[in-house]
């Protein structure tokens, strides 16, 4: 039976990369992944490739269903240079989680912006509503804007098959949220990406763009918008002690540039250390503390300090992608893995002397 195509792939522009699109027709399709052949487009007109050498490959990495389009499929793909390697804004082809053993959560904020107004719904012309506060989660048309376009986003998702757990409206009049939660960093990524995708699409029939700018209003009394990334590896959902949760913690520490290069541009206007954010330049970690950049989730402690912890330091317009896999790199050199627990086992002798020499050095 012939079907829609739909290819998705992120384009090369800099700071912030966006969202490109076409359809193939296929006859005879079934619906799977390996179905999907691969593809090219001109990388010249998404600034991927020069004029005289334009060809890049597109290759499919996820399939959904799509809810909107008749006998048609979303393909999530990797943009790829001629000769087949990973192109260099290919973030997806960084992460360095091919057993799935990490899970992830990502919390995305964004606006919703009226293209006619040039301002968020519920933005009066030339001004500003009232201060932040009764917007979050609110109810009523009075502080709840845009929610028809929001719920049919929603619906799309869970029709193509995105985990999304949930959604709310956020603390900005015009402002809100959408979780998709997904094992494996790259799985968590695609679904991400779609979702984002969807959500363009949905905005259209409303007129409106999606805004995934930090702080898209300049310098107000508002919070931003992030992209908080909640993320485990087998080692801290089983560990049962704080250890392990200091140790990653302590390795983003001496990380910090390498994860702020990635986690959006302009960035630092939202990480000011004002409006329940940890300053840019600074590394923090705590539990529940919403100004931390990393928080401990309660939940993790009263579950025997097996669970998750939670970086608040992504920005909305980060790349899920790249998130995940400088998130991925710095706790796997932490050691906090569930590959070096099980070597514990095997040399138990051996373990045991370190401990007590790494216990001496403690106290001396």
């Amino acid at each position: 039976m012939t079907k829609k195509l739909e290819y998705i792939w992120l384009d090369g522009y800099k700071p912030t990369q966006s969202l490109r699109s076409k359809t193939r027709v296929e006859k005879d399709f079934g619906g799977t992944l390996e179905e999907c052949p691969m593809w090219s487009f001109d990388g010249s007109s998404t600034e991927q490739a020069a004029g005289n050498d334009s060809d890049c490959l597109l290759k499919p990495v996820a399939i959904f269903p799509d809810p909107d389009r008749k006998d048609a499929y979303l393909v999530m793909t990797e943009v790829l240079n001629a000769d087949g390697t990973p192109h260099e804004s290919n973030g997806r082809a960084t992460i360095d989680d091919d057993d799935a053993d990490f899970w992830f959560g990502f919390e995305q904020e964004y606006f919703l912006w009226d293209v006619n107004t040039q301002l968020p719904p519920g933005f009066p012309e030339g001004g500003y509503p009232g201060p932040q506060g009764p917007y979050y989660c609110s109810v009523g048309a009075k502080n709840a804007h845009g929610r028809q376009c929001v719920d049919e986003h929603l619906d799309a998702c869970l029709a193509a098959g995105i985990n999304v757990e949930g959604i709310n409206a956020e603390v900005a009049s015009g402002q809100w949220e959408f979780q998709v939660f997904a094992k494996g960093a790259k799985r968590a990524g695609d679904e991400t990406w779609v979702a984002r995708y969807l959500l363009e699409r949905c905005g259209e029939k409303y007129g409106y763009a999606i805004e995934l700018h930090p702080k898209p209003l300049g310098a107000t009394d508002w919070n931003g918008s992030g992209m908080h990334a909640n993320f485990s590896n087998g080692a801290m959902r089983n560990a049962g002690n704080q250890d392990t949760f200091t140790q990653i913690c302590e390795a983003f520490s001496k990380n910090i540039h390498r994860h702020i290069d990635v986690y959006g541009a302009d960035n630092d206007q939202r990480l000011t250390g004002a409006h329940e954010t940890e300053a840019l330049d600074k590394f923090s970690y705590g539990i529940s503390d919403r100004g931390a950049s990393i928080r401990i989730p309660v939940g993790t402690i009263d579950n025997g300090w097996k669970g998750r912890l939670e970086d608040r330091r992504p920005a909305s317009n980060a790349d899920p992608y790249k998130v995940a896999s400088v998130i991925v790199t710095t706790t796997k050199e932490s050691g906090a893995t569930a590959k070096k627990k099980a070597t514990k086992k095997k040399a138990t002798k051996k373990k045991t002397t370190k401990k007590k020499a790494a216990k001496k050095k403690r106290t001396r």
